[in-house]
């Protein structure tokens, strides 16, 4: 049975980005048979990163309560507000003691996974007292107060913040593109601030210059409409135009074969248009911006055609929108070289941001500085303290030295030499006279002295 076709469509955002199988092929490869090769049972298709911090934990677990057979009945009949509601979740209940033993296992090793971030971001801050559980709560896809096991509750919090998060995925892709054209005509500004005026002009209508060059391309069809389609019909497809056929193209594209056009099929439909616009040998041509133009085209298409809003297109909602007036005489595109981005007040706003955020960065490179400097004056002070210390050790062994004094050792301790060690000028001399020692065990007789009278 191939991977749960009928869930992605009944489970919006999560299942079109987490059970599809969303193989994207470049679609300026020529294909011109209408029935593609269809996968092999129980072939591994591998799915798209959702671009969610928890997204291998939340593939593992969708694989693994694709293994029961119950819960996967269930998820092919739910509509979308059971699985939203949590009414779906409390399924888990019922299957079987493996699936719920893996479910634990992944459970603990997610748990596991986000300490070891958490203390990871600690360290770098050199913070102490790590409370983990507390920590833990910022983390909403799983149930932080029982870390051992995989509950109902964790379904359901995995779906609702998966959801959420996947819904404000593209919000968030724009604010990010916005961003970094502001933060290109930022830098500009900056850079023309340090010219002089003849190196200014220059720079300005270069600029101008390459303007211009980039927005004089070919006309961009309207994204989805009949033309559009129509192009890659015939130079991607390789077909004859004048039999474009809105059931075949579907079939065309439909490249993992599931029954509809999820959001990375779309997106290859317009691989053609882009090349219109976008050259990465250009060097008026910026990349990002074409990926930005891509994703605006994939959404105008998605809310214009997707009629229940779970980000797959079917077969019948295709048909549908070919019918419309909008298909047959589109409006004019505008692509991203002829809107305004951004307004003159945004980009201040942009720039007092940054400003504000460059006077912190450097009150902490000052704070960091003078902690630098200090703990430098505290090593030079410690080495000074070190080599007067020395000094006055080396005089004092001077001293002792003139005094007849034995030395001390490199800890203070005096030399002395061990028992039965006699300096050679102390030993006793032999009775035979010479300098010969005593033999062990004679007792020297005391000399006799000369000025003594005897009885």
């Amino acid at each position: 049975m191939k991977r749960l076709s009928v869930l992605p469509q009944q489970c919006l955002l999560l299942v079109t980005c987490l059970l599809m199988a969303l193989e994207a092929v470049p679609i300026d490869i020529d294909k011109t048979k209408v029935k593609a090769e269809g996968h092999v049972e129980g072939e591994k298709v591998e799915n798209p990163d959702t671009g969610l911090y928890y997204d291998e934990y939340l593939r593992q677990v969708i694989d693994v309560l694709e293994t029961d057979k119950h819960f996967r009945e269930k998820l092919q009949t739910a509509d979308i507000e059971e699985i939203k509601s949590g009414k779906l979740s409390r399924e888990l209940d019922l299957v079987s003691h493996h699936v719920r033993t893996r479910l634990d296992e992944l459970k603990r090793q997610e748990v596991a996974r986000l300490r070891m971030l958490i203390k990871a971001k600690m360290d770098s801050v050199q913070d102490t007292g790590i409370d983990h559980q507390a920590l833990l709560k910022q983390f909403e896809h799983l149930n932080h107060q029982n870390p051992d096991t995989f509950e109902p509750k964790d379904l359901d919090m995995l779906i609702k913040a998966a959801t959420s998060d996947l819904e404000n995925y593209d919000k968030t892709r724009h604010e990010e593109f916005k961003k970094y054209e502001m933060m290109k005509e930022h830098e500009r500004r900056e850079y023309l601030k340090t010219l002089d005026e003849e190196k200014r002009k220059r720079e300005e209508s270069k600029f101008e210059e390459m303007k211009k060059k980039h927005g004089d391309h070919p006309k961009v069809h309207h994204p989805g409409s009949k033309d559009q389609l129509k192009e890659v019909w015939e130079e991607a497809d390789g077909l004859d135009p004048n039999e474009f056929d809105p059931k075949t193209f579907f079939k065309l594209h439909d490249v993992n074969n599931d029954g509809f056009l999820d959001e990375q099929e779309l997106e290859a439909l317009f691989t053609k248009e882009l090349e219109k616009v976008y050259d990465p040998k250009n060097e008026e041509d910026d990349m990002v911006e074409m990926e930005e133009e891509r994703l605006r085209m994939r959404e105008h298409v998605m809310n214009e055609v997707d009629v229940n809003k779970d980000r797959l297109v079917t077969l019948e909602e295709f048909l549908r929108a070919t019918e419309k007036k909008e298909f047959l005489e589109p409006d004019s595109w505008e692509t991203l070289d002829q809107q305004q981005l951004f307004t003159e007040d945004e980009l201040k706003e942009f720039e007092n941001h940054i400003s504000q955020q460059e006077d912190e960065l450097r009150k902490k490179a000052e704070e960091l500085q003078k902690q630098k400097e200090e703990l430098q004056r505290q090593h030079d002070q410690l080495q000074a303290q070190k080599q007067e210390l020395q000094q006055v050790v080396k005089q004092m062994e001077q001293k002792k030295l003139q005094q007849g004094n034995p030395p001390s050792g490199p800890g203070g301790e005096l030399k002395i030499q061990p028992p039965g060690e006699h300096k050679t000028g102390d030993a006793p001399k032999h009775p035979a006279g010479g300098d010969q020692p005593l033999p062990p065990g004679h007792v020297q007789e005391p000399a006799v002295r000369t000025d003594q009278v005897h009885p």
